[in-house]
């Protein structure tokens, strides 16, 4: 029952059905800021409907790309590129609360003849930004900010092309620098020593671009010439495998539960979820696996078992950033319980998600160690229904009505609108596939 802002969630005693999820939103921001510097036009199906994804779309608008939604079931957006030169914006860029927007954005905007200034909301304008603004201004761009952190000014031009090896894990800088490559003078080399999501390279790949990717020791790099032309496509994005994580982690919740997800995105380098939910006692059948535009598509059918318990760290702390808050919500639930380490980024996301699960957990009941980079959450606890907070980010409001579903009694969820910002639609999607 949905009431403004908070929504309260009924026990459940199974999940079965299926779900179809919007498009991934790592796919939607990168392929929509592509088509807009593709030449011709572009559609894209299946785009995001989440609110970040919208955010791109109305700083590309700004930028002088043309696009349209078309009506149907497809939500689709025909974008009308216009090759590399954008057009300087009326007015500040709105990036709302999409960091991914700011971050990726910005690669672009560096490489273009004037000036933009690049804004968000409360939380996005207490996130850093210093990670893009320093390789960028090493590339050329000259950049001014309050202490790292939004609104950016970002005075573009002539880029040179740099070797950058990234002090900090983030697909969303990589794909920044890969971006602002295209714009540079010679090779952009960027160097990770723990692998990210390369939806960056995957996309640019796409558009027509030549990415170059190898291992470098126990990490990776890409690299990318500058002057290519890219372009347009027409492409399904695949299913957000980010937000198929709130549904499989409440089929892990009931042993017996059963639930497919079509046409869901398998891309490799987010596939670590999959093994961690096996390792915790889903069972996962993987059908009908093919490659579209260079990302892995397939259909998941997924059942609840007995829910063990895991160790996330080191890499796969870095793999998993998005899908911890909800793997650490189920955590009480399970039986060795569940440790995170490795994942201070947590705290500079929507929300100190640190700091939230801990609250919320402890709100529902539940023991919870909270540390520096981590959470440790002992297995075989019972919790009840508690009222909680969202803190503003969407992936708490999601992960806690999963863990409100095999809680004692109702749980109040203050703040649920949050939710809009990836999947507008979760809590209804999530009400079709509960059983009670």
């Amino acid at each position: 029952m949905k009431n403004e802002s908070q929504v309260i969630v009924r026990p459940a005693r199974g999940v079965r059905g299926s779900v179809q999820l919007p498009g991934d939103k790592s796919v939607s921001h990168r392929y929509a800021m592509l088509a807009g510097i593709a030449d011709g036009p572009s559609r894209l199906e299946n785009y995001s409907t989440g609110a970040d994804c919208a955010s791109t779309l109305g700083c590309m608008r700004a930028l002088g790309v043309k696009w349209e939604r078309k009506d149907g079931a497809e939500n689709a957006i025909e974008v009308q590129g216009g090759g590399l030169s954008l057009a300087a914006p009326a007015a500040p860029l709105d990036c709302g609360n999409s960091g991914s927007t700011m971050r990726m954005l910005s690669g672009i905007v560096a490489g273009q003849k004037f000036t933009s200034e690049m804004i968000g909301d409360e939380s996005l304008s207490r996130r850093p930004m210093e990670r893009v603004i320093q390789p960028l201004s090493a590339m050329g761009a000259q950049i001014i900010s309050l202490g790292g952190k939004p609104p950016l000014q970002i005075n573009g031009g002539e880029l040179k092309a740099i070797d950058y090896k990234m002090p900090v894990a983030s697909a969303q800088v990589k794909s920044c620098l890969l971006f602002a490559g295209l714009f540079a003078e010679g090779e952009t080399r960027v160097e990770e020593t723990v692998r990210t999501r390369d939806h960056g390279e995957v996309a640019l790949r796409a558009f027509g671009a030549k990415v170059e990717r190898r291992g470098v020791g126990t990490g990776y790099e890409a690299r990318i010439r500058g002057g290519q032309r890219l372009r347009g496509i027409e492409a399904r994005i695949p299913g957000d495998l980010s937000s198929a994580a709130f549904f499989l982690c409440a089929t892990a919740l009931f042993p017996g539960s059963c639930l497919t997800i079509p046409n869901l995105l398998m891309n490799p380098t987010r596939a670590r979820l999959l093994d961690v939910l096996v390792q915790i006692g889903l069972r996962v059948s993987v059908m009908q696996l093919q490659e579209i535009h260079c990302e892995m598509v397939g259909s998941l059918q997924v059942e609840g078992g007995r829910l063990k318990g895991a160790t996330i760290a080191g890499a796969d702390s870095a793999a998993l950033i998005d899908e911890i808050p909800v793997l650490a919500a189920i955590a009480p639930y399970s039986e060795q319980g569940i440790e995170v380490r490795d994942a201070k980024e947590l705290r500079v996301k929507e929300s100190d998600r640190i700091a939230a699960v801990a609250a919320n957990l402890r709100l529902m009941g539940a023991e919870v160690e909270e540390r520096e980079d981590g959470l440790r959450i002992p297995g075989g606890q019972s919790l009840h229904g508690a009222e909680l907070h969202s803190f503003g980010d969407h992936r708490i409001a999601m992960a806690f009505a999963i863990a409100a579903l095999r809680a004692e009694g109702e749980t109040l969820i203050r703040g649920a609108e949050s939710a809009a910002i990836s999947y507008p639609a979760f809590f209804e999607a999530l009400e079709e596939i509960v059983e009670r």
